[in-house]
């Protein structure tokens, strides 16, 4: 099986990878679509506390939508359980259309003339928080590289994204460029290479991504 008829992982699994990266204590930012996933992924004895676009700082698991508060949502419109107040942003996890090879976040506007797009917090966040996370599939719905050279989107911020977690791998962004460090089971680092535009360095600890 080639890998333009393979499939990567769902995007239940790219949320539960992306718990991994959250420890005791932090305070999280969660994006819209993808990145709001991973709040039904965080162990419930696990501390952490979730931060919201709207300004709520504190806030659990997504609820069945009868359950929703119409005056209080998040990204999404979801409405969150469990408010508290307090602390700062240790990470952002958000969606992008393209990530460069620099760090560079494309996530607000395809920049098509009748879109205006719809920028939000996500400057601020991708400025404020100490680590950005993207979440998102690796290529676009006709198979080109979501992750690239250079933006040919509007950018919301300049060299912010700190790691990329895909359905097909996780890529860490360094100084000297695109670090490959996990792949999704059954995914080889050549084949992640072939639907990534930058060259990927691979890591010597390269490894399948655990969930």
């Amino acid at each position: 099986m080639n890998s333009q008829s393979k499939t990567g992982l769902d995007r239940e699994l790219v949320a539960m990878r992306a718990v991994r990266e959250v420890k005791e204590g932090d305070y999280v930012n969660l994006g819209f679509g993808l990145p709001g996933m991973v709040a039904n992924f965080i162990a419930p004895e696990m501390e952490v506390v979730l931060h919201a676009e709207n300004g709520i700082l504190g806030y659990g698991p997504i609820p069945d939508e009868e359950m929703w508060d119409a005056d209080l949502v998040i990204a999404g419109t979801a409405g969150p359980t469990s408010l508290q107040s307090g602390g700062h942003l240790d990470i952002a996890f958000l969606g992008a259309y393209q990530v460069s090879e620099e760090g560079d976040l494309a996530n607000w506007t395809l920049g098509k003339a009748h879109e205006l797009g719809g920028i939000g917090g996500a400057m601020d966040l991708a400025h404020g928080a100490k680590k950005v996370i993207v979440l998102m599939d690796h290529t676009d719905r006709s198979g080109k590289p979501r992750i690239v050279k250079h933006c040919n989107y509007p950018l919301t911020a300049k060299r912010v994204v700190n790691k990329v977690i895909t359905n097909l791998a996780v890529i860490e962004v360094t100084p000297q460029g695109l670090l490959l460090k996990e792949v999704a089971p059954g995914w080889r680092a050549e084949e992640i290479q072939n639907v990534t535009e930058p060259k990927l360095t691979i890591a010597g600890d390269l490894k399948e991504m655990e969930f």
